[in-house]
């Protein structure tokens, strides 16, 4: 990674939030930042980053806003907020808020506008990864699936939205905050996921995503120590993150639960997501993360993948469709149940899904798996050929062929 953009990565988000939280508009907010890293690229020569390059990407950030206000010959209010600021900014004095909060809050705002709902979901999801995490146009349209032409007018359709509702850009008011709540831990958790195993493109895995997700969550719960979900959801996070190291081997080829060397996990994450486990569920609200997170301590506290207490995770999956009714948790639960009862039971399980999860490479990739168990190895390579076409992520699909390959 060059210097640029490591710097784009750690200053994007910030310097996108306090100007969306100037002006009111995240979508202007994300293009002016974007211009400012072209100038830069153009402006710093070799790659070299001056020393204040923060200021020097807020302050042409702004002036690519204000560029952009006077084109459209429009947004006059905006404008002239704009403006106000720019003599404003660097004043202290007595009693001045710490800026290192006032990020921190302008940042969480610009996450619950992108996450409001007046969007649809995949629209949220989409101008979160733009706003917030910096990615491309084209990098959200490889992780959708979708042409980047089509990305780009589902993005402005969200901005036009947000602007008819006159979202705000700062943190609802406490009775507004539950539903609100509910959408930007979703939002968070499949930004962690696409970063985790991305859907798409050449990487599979995008690292930056997931540390961005960790970094959002843990904002939430500072903000909110005492939510049960920012905390199950946080000690998710980190329970997956326990097992970065080893989720690929020195081929970069993707490495099975069941394979990972358990001893190379980090404990210190393992330990501080059990930690927050224990005050999420000492608080008695459960919830969909929390009881994630419960079914990933079982997995991080196994001494080995067949000794998991596998009768423990399939009541908590029966808990999490309770709360979260889906037919990829009865996929899930039906893993457990291999163990439990065995194959056959199992592969009874998910055949009733087979209509709904036709199309889901893991629903093969499963099934694959338990004809394998059951000595039907026709039946399982036919199984393990569909989950390969459907498999997007490199290394995935590397894997399925791999073991159509035994």
């Amino acid at each position: 990674m060059t210097p640029l953009e490591q710097v784009y990565r750690q200053e994007a988000a910030r310097i996108t939030a306090a100007l969306a939280a100037r002006i009111g508009d995240v979508g202007l907010a994300a293009d002016a930042v974007q211009d400012a890293f072209i100038e830069a690229i153009e402006h710093w020569r070799d790659g070299e980053v001056p020393p204040n390059y923060g200021g020097w990407l807020a302050t042409t950030a702004r002036r690519k806003a204000i560029d952009r206000l006077r084109r459209a010959r429009a947004g006059q209010q905006k404008l002239a907020l704009l403006a106000a600021t720019i003599t404003g900014d660097g004043d202290g004095g007595d009693g001045a808020a710490d800026p290192a909060d006032a990020a921190d809050d302008e940042l969480l705002g610009m996450i619950f506008a992108c996450c409001h709902p007046a969007l649809p979901r995949e629209s949220q999801i989409a101008l979160t990864l733009r706003a917030v995490c910096g990615l491309t146009t084209a990098e959200i349209a490889a992780a959708f699936l979708a042409a980047e032409p089509a990305m780009t007018q589902r993005l402005l359709r969200a901005r036009k939205a947000l602007r008819a509702a006159h979202a705000d850009l700062r943190v609802p008011d406490p009775d507004e905050l539950a539903s609100r709540l509910a959408e930007v831990l979703a939002v968070i958790y499949l930004v962690f996921n696409e970063g985790y195993l991305a859907s798409a493109g050449r990487q599979p895995a995008r690292r930056d995503l997931a540390a961005q997700a960790v970094t959002l969550t843990r904002l939430l719960h500072r903000l909110m120590p005492r939510e049960p979900e920012v905390l199950g959801l946080l000690a998710l996070l980190l329970l997956h993150e326990s097992r970065a190291a080893t989720r690929f081997d020195g081929w970069g080829r993707l490495v099975r639960l069941a394979d990972q060397d358990r001893a190379r996990w980090n404990r210190a994450l393992i330990t501080e997501a059990t930690r927050l486990l224990d005050r999420a569920l000492a608080l008695r609200a459960p919830g969909p993360y929390q009881v994630q997170a419960a079914i990933a301590a079982l997995h991080a506290e196994a001494p080995g993948y067949e000794q998991t207490d596998w009768a423990q995770i399939r009541l908590l999956y029966d808990r999490l469709q309770a709360l979260t009714p889906s037919p990829v948790v009865l996929l899930n639960r039906a893993v457990a149940t291999r163990y439990v009862v065995g194959p056959q039971a199992a592969l009874a399980e998910i055949m009733p899904l087979a209509a709904e999860l036709d199309g889901y490479r893991l629903f093969h990739a499963l099934r694959a798996g338990l004809l394998a168990g059951l000595g039907l190895h026709d039946e399982a390579g036919a199984a393990r050929e569909r989950a390969l076409a459907l498999a997007g992520n490199p290394a995935e699909r590397e894997l399925l062929a791999r073991q159509l390959s035994f």
